[in-house]
């Protein structure tokens, strides 16, 4: 259904999109800078440099807020604004309603990082109606993506980490929208997509990794991409602890979750810290000792903010173990608690460089992972590092998950996630609870390995689910036989 006409090629919008994605970049920056404006203005009265530190801690938590608001008032009222006019259908790329869509989708990108203390919480679905998303009640919502003026949500859905609902698709110069639907009470597994125009029915379940089907019936289930039918029995969960919990259970919780504020807070903190010892250092012994005293300074930083990531998920969830807790109960608000420090205070500090280092699997098993002699890992997203083992010598590529819980029917089962020694998970790959992978196993790019399955020592497989490679023949082989066929 894609216009057969030419897009029009609208050069001048290629000025517009080069400096959206400069103001953009900008905005996160500013509003740092207006956090640091308060900092200054609670330090006026300093003389000393023992003076400046104190006041400059007391400023630190208005500060941070400060900032933490402009950036959540910014993208309201950017994302507000670029949905006007926008409405189902094909418009070019180089175009207003182009440079809308794409801004939006951009805008959302950035909100999960920026804002994660938003997001996997109560407050989210208050967040995504404010955006101009139609949100029912009582739905759950992780870090997701949306279009939020193209998007409706029933009462009591669920939509996990990553998703991705009805953004945009690209082709021969036009960008397609539609209006993307969940159903009530259906489930958007970690990384799902959805779609322009699709739906996730009433009662459904589209898996982690997985597509949405053009046409599904109420309470069906669906796995892989392209998706194919699952079958799957519905669990008996107690209502009052994952759908209609009782009013003190919503207070419990967000209590636990206000307390978000402090992981923004020590993240702004060091930043604050960090720019204090370069001045002080600057000030004693010259701007050139500084600046040479800068890597020092900020690896150091680095060090305080993996410790303090460390010592939350210890404080709060202790050493973690296979097994099931509903939703509404106070280890899963501990436990993503315990994440917001790990996102919003290691990560960031730790930055890209750290990716495949000896420094990301250092701290990694300072969080509980079992992790062997010569690994690579180029991945943070060990969700329960205590459940992962990786064997001596394994390779897990960038965007991996080990996904060692799962949200079915609101309740977070656990389980362990295994590699052997030697064995290669290919970029962006998931490996999903109680799943292990044999010694010198190698699965693919963008694959999916099952819940409980167990890959082979020595074998080949991708896909979404994974299956087996094929062979390939050897040299001067006759077609249609594969080497070693004799032998097997």
């Amino acid at each position: 259904g894609w216009p057969h006409r030419r897009a029009p090629r609208g050069r001048a919008w290629v000025g517009v999109y080069g400096a959206t994605a400069g103001v953009l970049a900008a905005i996160p920056v500013l509003a740092a800078a207006c956090g640091l404006v308060v900092v200054g203005l609670g330090m006026r009265g300093a003389t000393t440099w023992g003076e400046a530190v104190a006041d400059a801690a007391r400023a630190v938590p208005l500060a941070a807020l400060t900032t933490l608001a402009l950036l959540a008032l910014v993208t309201l009222v950017a994302v507000r604004l670029l949905a006007t006019g926008v409405g189902e259908g094909f418009h070019a790329v180089r175009s207003r309603r182009g440079w809308q869509v794409w801004a939006t989708q951009r805008l959302m990108d950035d909100a999960r990082t920026l804002l994660f203390p938003l997001y996997a919480s109560s407050a989210t679905p208050v967040w995504l109606r404010a955006l101009g998303a139609r949100i029912g009640k009582d739905v759950e919502a992780s870090t997701v993506l949306m279009l939020p003026s193209m998007t409706s949500v029933g009462d009591g859905a669920f939509l996990a980490d990553d998703t991705l609902i009805g953004s945009y698709e690209l082709g021969r110069g036009w960008v397609r929208v539609e209006n993307a639907k969940v159903g009530k009470r259906a489930f958007l597994g970690n990384s799902g997509m959805i779609a322009p125009g699709r739906a996730v029915p009433k009662r459904g379940l589209v898996a982690v990794l997985s597509a949405t089907p053009e046409h599904a019936k109420s309470g069906t289930s669906w796995l892989g991409s392209p998706p194919v039918r699952l079958r799957r029995a519905a669990a008996e969960v107690d209502e009052e602890r994952t759908f209609e919990p009782p009013l003190r259970l919503r207070v419990a919780r967000a209590l636990v979750e206000t307390c978000r504020l402090v992981p923004v807070i020590c993240t702004y903190g060091l930043a604050v810290a960090v720019l204090l010892a370069l001045l002080a250092v600057g000030d004693g012994a010259g701007w050139g000792v500084a600046v040479l005293a800068s890597p020092v300074v900020v690896l150091a930083a680095a060090a305080v903010a993996c410790g303090l990531a460390t010592v939350a998920k210890w404080v709060l969830v202790g050493r973690l173990r296979a097994g099931e807790h509903p939703l509404w109960s106070s280890f899963v608000w501990r436990n993503e608690l315990a994440d917001t420090f790990l996102e919003t205070v290691a990560v960031p500090w730790l930055g890209p460089a750290a990716s495949g280092s000896p420094a990301l699997t250092l701290w990694l098993r300072s969080l509980g992972a079992r992790i062997g002699r010569g690994v690579w890992c180029e991945t943070y997203w060990l969700p329960e590092a205590d459940l992962v083992t990786l064997g001596d010598g394994v390779t897990v590529n960038r965007g991996c998950v080990l996904q060692t819980h799962l949200f079915h029917d609101r309740v977070m089962s656990m389980d362990t996630v295994t590699l052997g020694a030697g064995a290669s998970l290919g970029p962006h790959g998931v490996v999903l609870p109680a799943a292990a992978l044999g010694d010198g196993a190698d699965v693919g790019p963008a694959s999916l390995v099952l819940r409980g399955e167990q890959i082979p020592a020595g074998s080949s497989w991708t896909g979404n689910p994974v299956a087996p490679v094929p062979a390939r023949p050897a040299a001067g082989a006759a077609p249609g036989t594969a080497a070693g066929a004799g032998a097997v």
